[in-house]
């Protein structure tokens, strides 16, 4: 097992942060249904669904990013968490990072429309920025992108001196940090923090490392071998 720290996200918090981005983030749920029709950006098509399931959802996370100037938010999809931290975080420089081009294109449309000028758009796999922005984000984060181990070797090479990785997790968060159990530091990265929030839909989890030392110079690999070759086995 990994050894691990347990806090609970502070609500009150989060819900301040929220308060400042909140007017431009239902307009972003009204612009990212439009662009649905475009590309699959979001599952959901009702917006009390999305504002609820999707936009509180990362704002839980906002205590936890709005320390860091600069975030990545790492298979952006339609925007989620990184939109919401632009639009609550104005003095963080957010970049939205997606392999989709049709994905990414709608990312760039809503944010032009929603005048954030803090966001940049990246059609671009992880291991590709990685290899022209070595260490360059203070936060790195992703939302249902790939298992805790998976997640961890996409962000460590991104992730700045002192900054920290974080991933928003269901369930199986357990398992999959109980099969890396201690070897983070292989990454760079220390024993990882559970944090864990309520909406009123059962409990959630975001599992967060900070960078603790020097990411090993084999990273990043080639695209797919994240998955096909586990660095902890």
């Amino acid at each position: 097992m990994t050894e691990e720290k347990s806090a609970t996200v502070n609500r009150e918090e989060a819900r301040e942060l929220l308060a400042v981005g909140e007017s431009l983030l239902r307009e972003y749920v009204r612009l990212l249904l439009e662009e649905n029709a475009r590309a699959r950006l979001v599952g959901p098509t009702d917006p009390d669904v999305i504002w609820r399931s999707h936009v509180l959802d990362c704002a839980a996370t906002l205590p936890l990013v709005r320390s860091a100037p600069t975030l990545l938010d790492l298979g952006s999809g339609g925007g989620l968490p990184g939109m919401v931290w632009a639009a609550c975080l104005p003095k963080s420089a957010v970049v939205l990072c997606d392999s989709v081009r049709k994905k990414t294109l709608a990312l760039e449309r809503m944010a032009r429309a929603l005048g954030l000028a803090n966001v940049r758009v990246v059609p671009d796999r992880s291991e590709d920025l990685a290899l022209r922005e070595r260490g360059s984000f203070g936060g790195v984060g992703t939302r249902a992108v790939a298992a805790l181990g998976v997640v961890a070797e996409y962000a460590a090479p991104l992730v700045a001196s002192g900054g920290f990785a974080l991933a928003m997790k269901g369930p199986a968060w357990r398992e999959e940090a109980a099969e890396v159990g201690p070897r983070w530091r292989r990454l760079g990265f220390g024993a990882p923090e559970i944090w864990t929030y309520d909406l009123g839909e059962g409990l959630r989890t975001v599992v967060r490392w900070w960078r603790t030392g020097t990411p090993p110079a084999f990273l990043p690999r080639r695209p797919g071998m994240a998955e096909k070759q586990p660095w902890w086995r």
